[in-house]
């Protein structure tokens, strides 16, 4: 789709492949990057091992690419299956993340060009993912792919600690 250019930080192109068992203390490290990024810290609550479980325990729920380079992580792409009743499977790209020192060397082009193969593959309806309104950088990212941003939805959560809250409200 894109071509990638070399940063002078990583002197060859990274390698993109399929996240292992083993690269999920270092996906957990660039997690807090990520939320360290987003002024958001205190809301990355996973364990090592519910993010090892969830990923490749008896019922994984989630898939990631990474990219390699020098045998070190820079940058993941974690994504898992959504289905709409409006248009049936597509992806959820819930984070692609960079390291401060990869970015601009096209790592974040790769992983994306990876995320949108694996949607063909699969033969999904589309991708669908979320980003910050404040994130210029992402969005402009973005931009080359697609210009439909839906502002029309609101998100909603309802956390743990909620969820006990309700469900002992309702016994």
């Amino acid at each position: 789709m894109f071509k990638a250019s070399k940063s002078a930080m990583l002197s060859t192109t990274p390698t993109i492949r399929e996240a292992h068992v083993d690269d999920c203390p270092r996906i957990l490290e660039l997690i807090h990057q990520l939320a360290r990024y987003e002024n958001a810290q205190q809301e990355v609550t996973i364990s090592l091992e519910e993010l090892q479980r969830t990923g490749f325990g008896t019922q994984p729920v989630w898939k990631a690419f990474v990219a390699q380079s020098k045998g070190t992580l820079v940058a993941f792409a974690l994504y898992y299956t959504r289905f709409s009743t409006w248009k049936g499977c597509r992806l959820y790209l819930e984070d692609l993340y960079v390291t401060e020192e990869a970015r601009s060397s096209g790592v974040g082009t790769l992983l994306f060009d990876r995320i949108v193969r694996e949607a063909i593959d699969k033969k999904y309806k589309g991708i669908t993912w979320q980003v910050l309104d404040w994130n210029t950088p992402a969005i402009n990212f973005y931009k080359k792919y697609t210009n439909r941003f839906d502002s029309d939805w609101i998100n909603v959560s309802i956390e743990a600690d909620e969820l006990i809250f309700l469900r002992d409200k309702n016994d």
